[in-house]
Formats: structure tokens, sequence, C-alpha cells
């Protein structure tokens, strides 16, 4: 099966995503092996990424669906304190140095929030 034969899957309604509130987590398989990723909404755009510190291979949230820092301006590790810009995954302070998230192609549509797999990160359960 080829990246394009990958149907696209449905996350979430839209309105369950509020602005820079909490993020919509989700299981995938991620190069064959278990992970989890999230999307959330920031300045109005829907964004994802593999819930995976560039930094150490550990989950990011504080509890889950928390990502964001206090100030809810960045995407924050709570292990270790790496901080990444939301709209793009970039690291902007701490261990990630120029690595940054893996971002996840997701698009908003009608009231709903849909994934579209790759070759590297796809859903736990293909058909």
């Amino acid at each position: 099966m080829t990246e394009q034969d990958l149907p696209p899957v449905p996350l979430c309604a839209s309105a369950e995503l509020e602005e820079r509130g909490r993020a919509h987590v989700f299981d995938v398989m991620h190069f064959r092996q278990p992970a989890t990723a999230f999307a959330l909404r920031f300045d109005g755009q829907v964004v994802s990424y593999l819930n995976r510190c560039a930094h150490v291979p550990t989950e990011m949230d504080w509890q889950e669906g928390e990502f964001l820092d206090s100030r809810k301006e960045y995407i924050i590790c709570s292990i270790h304190g790496a901080v990444y810009h939301p709209q793009d995954g970039r690291c902007v302070t701490g261990m990630c140095g120029r690595i940054g998230l893996t971002k996840l192609d997701v698009r908003e549509s009608d009231g709903q929030v849909t994934w579209y797999p790759s070759r590297d990160t796809r859903p736990v359960f293909e058909d």
C-alpha cells in the first residue's frame, strides 16, 4: 500500500479544538512502532505533531492533551523543557538543537479535522 492509497483518518470535530486549548491525542504507528500524536488549534490553524520530544524521544504533554506553556505561546516538553513553535514545530530553545517536532498532515474541512497518514506515520489499525 502506497502513501497515496492510505485513506484519510477523521480525528475530531473542529469545535473540539479550542484556540490554544487542549489537544486531541491519538494513537499512530511511527516506523512500525506504537506512538501517540496530537492535533491542536493555534492562531486559528489546526496543526499536528508526533508526541515525541526531539531532544529525547519521550511524550511531551503535562497531562493528556496539555502541550502549551502557561502563557499558551509555545509547545513545551514536560520532561526536558524543550520549547517548540506551535505553527511549524521548530525548536525555539532547549536541547533539541536544530531538530524540530515531526509534523503530521492534518486538514480541516466542513467542521471536521482529518489526518492524512504518510509512509512513516500510519494508523494503528489499517484495513
